[in-house]
């Protein structure tokens, strides 16, 4: 059985930058993904270059990426990522 979408929005902002989230229910929970989801969550500017993302990769687990750095991210609920993403994008969008 394959992961079944069960959220997508995207959202482009007056200047063309981009949100996208994404997310899927797994068919089964994984050592690594215990709490049955994968995600990706976009920001980037209206040319395509990717400001933060927010993801859980396989083989590279939860993560997120600010630009081209990469750091760990510990997941606690999806309430809890989707809050700190629209934070990281508030903190870029107000410069």
């Amino acid at each position: 059985m394959k992961a079944k979408l069960i959220y997508r929005e995207k959202f482009i902002y007056a200047d063309g930058a981009v949100r996208e989230m994404v997310l899927w229910q797994l068919p089964e929970k994984t050592a690594k993904e215990s709490y049955g989801l994968k995600y990706r969550l976009y920001y980037g500017l209206a040319d395509g270059t990717s400001v933060v993302r927010y993801d859980n990769e396989t083989g590279k687990g939860d993560h997120r990426h600010r630009g081209k750095q990469e750091e760990p991210y510990v997941f606690s609920s999806v309430e809890t990522l989707v809050a700190d993403f629209l934070e990281d994008i508030e903190k870029i969008r107000k410069g």
